[in-house]
């Protein structure tokens, strides 16, 4: 076995910098360094990776136990291939990688480099969901002005026509159209409530937002529902919009709570909220040296998938009664804060991450 250290490996601290992930290990697969984004993505901290065996990160790791040795002998100076890369923490699930093994200056050291196949497909789409987003919000708030001009006018009129009324049935008629507006009025208050309310930056604790929702949450479903805490308190304070994360946040929640609706007259619906740091990630095509992901994770029977591509768009719900406004005030709560929101959703377990960059 090679005798090279962590300690001797400390030029590679500059692979640091990259997005891509990359680990130096020796001819048996121990592993003499990482870097921080192989770090965050197996969600394991350096210093317990760097005990490992790097097969311990691959779902079938015979090609690149071969391929390991084939580099270290000397017998090809890189190869690559496709493999599974394991995300260590149970329930962590895999990620489909391209493995590039090479040599390096450093006898009896071999480079092993991993790239997410789907990282391109996924920050093309989340340019199209951001300008896609962009467009909507344009075309609600103008639509919701449009609206409200007129709107004000019905029931202005219908109250002067029944003040009019002597019947009593003509007045009900009046009432409905009253009643109707002040819906249609409610609805557009909630379609332009994120242009209105100022932006309150101040020191927020996340784990505070979540307790908070937390608290919500039991509070309107006492019987049936279980929140589970699942939090990195390490994880620093930032500057942002409390309320409007709380609202973020609760609205998730809140969403993930009624599609829990059978489970919970059963008794056994499941929430979790997890908190973790994520180091080197891109957010909207912009590199953060440290993010902070929030998971909000339910048992339910997952997001349709009619609706999986829009679930984000205004006026698009998976519910009869649902309005579509709760997930687009919640990507537009933390897009203010220069964050984005994924959704990964199968039967069974349907999970929305919440990306914030850190100080």
């Amino acid at each position: 076995m090679s005798t090279s250290s962590p300690v001797e490996l400390k030029g590679f601290e500059a692979f640091d910098q990259l997005a891509t992930m990359l680990a130096v290990t020796d001819a048996e697969g121990r592993c003499l360094f990482c870097n921080a984004a192989l770090e965050g993505m197996v969600g394991v901290s350096r210093r317990n990776l760097l005990r490992r065996s790097v097969f311990d990160w691959i779902v079938d790791p015979s090609d690149l136990a071969q391929t390991l040795s084939r580099v270290a002998g000397n017998q090809v100076s890189s190869a690559r291939f496709d493999a599974q890369l394991r995300r260590l923490p149970i329930g962590g699930g895999e990620l489909p990688v391209h493995v590039i093994v090479c040599q390096t200056d450093r006898p009896g050291t071999v480079l092993v480099e991993m790239i997410e196949i789907e990282q391109q497909t996924r920050l093309d789409r989340e340019d199209r969901w951001h300008s896609l987003a962009q467009a909507n919000k344009e075309l609600v708030r103008n639509l919701a002005h449009e609206i409200k001009n007129p709107l004000g006018g019905i029931r202005g009129a219908a109250q002067l026509l029944e003040m009019e009324l002597e019947s009593r049935e003509l007045r009900e008629y009046t009432q409905v159209v009253i009643h109707e507006a002040d819906r249609l009025q409610a609805l557009v208050d909630r379609l332009l409530a994120p242009h209105r309310r100022p932006h309150i930056v101040g020191d927020v604790n996340i784990h505070e937002v979540c307790e908070r929702v937390r608290s919500l949450m039991l509070a309107e479903f006492p019987r049936g529902l279980s929140i589970t805490r699942d939090y990195d308190t390490s994880l620093p304070e930032f500057r942002g919009d409390r309320e409007q994360l709380i609202q973020a946040v609760l609205n998730i929640t809140r969403n993930a709570a009624q599609a829990l609706a059978e489970r919970i007259e059963r008794g056994d619906a499941g929430i979790v909220m997890r908190t973790r740091a994520a180091r080197q990630l891109t957010i909207a095509r912009e590199r953060f040296r440290l993010a902070l992901e929030l998971h909000i994770e339910d048992n339910g029977p997952g997001v349709p998938e009619s609706i999986r591509d829009r679930i984000f768009h205004p006026l698009v719900s998976g519910r009869d009664n649902g309005t579509g406004l709760g997930l687009t005030l919640a990507q537009t709560f933390v897009e203010q804060h220069r964050g984005t929101i994924e959704c990964d959703s199968t039967p069974g377990r349907t999970v929305f991450k919440i990306l914030l960059p850190l100080p």
